[in-house]
């Protein structure tokens, strides 16, 4: 089996409780997932915790998957594990932590993934499996940036970074 990594990282200006809040209802990743996808979360509780199953249905080039995960580990409001129990990947383990940084948040996510079918999976994640993930998680990054737009008390740019001019 081919394991894949895939990390992305991003920084919002808000605290790390509100953040983790706003990804511990199952229902907010309906809204941060392209509409291409057709997602939509049929089954879960109205908060995240260890050990419960989401059941989701979407829509893979066209192709109609439901989508089983389990929340595998659960420490609020650093870090929570989500694997795929039913789904397109013979791997699916997506590490989603939230850091405290320069008065926000650093969202950080690591997902380890295989595809199934040998050398025919293979293919697929060079042909379009890995960038359907990088659209996914760029229009992901877009749609947090817009659900936490700075507030009017907090820094606009990542610690470390130049602030726009006034």
């Amino acid at each position: 089996m081919r394991i894949y990594k895939f990390e992305m990282e991003q920084w919002v200006a808000r605290s790390t409780e509100e953040v983790f809040a706003f990804f511990s209802d199952p229902f907010n990743l309906d809204r941060i997932t392209p509409p291409w996808l057709r997602f939509q979360t049929t089954e879960a509780p109205k908060q995240v915790y260890r050990n419960c199953l989401l059941v989701h249905q979407l829509r893979i080039h066209g192709v109609p998957v439901t989508w089983v995960s389990q929340i595998v580990e659960w420490d609020p409001p650093r870090r929570f594990i989500d694997v795929q129990v039913i789904g397109p990947y013979q791997l699916w383990h997506h590490v989603h932590e939230f850091v405290p940084e320069g008065g926000g948040t650093r969202i950080r996510d690591v997902v380890c993934y295989a595809l199934p079918f040998g050398w025919l999976g293979r293919w697929a994640h060079f042909l379009f499996v890995r960038r359907d993930l990088e659209q996914i998680f760029a229009y992901r990054r877009q749609q947090i940036e817009r659900y936490f737009a700075p507030a009017a008390d907090s820094p606009a740019t990542p610690p470390g970074e130049p602030r726009a001019p006034a």
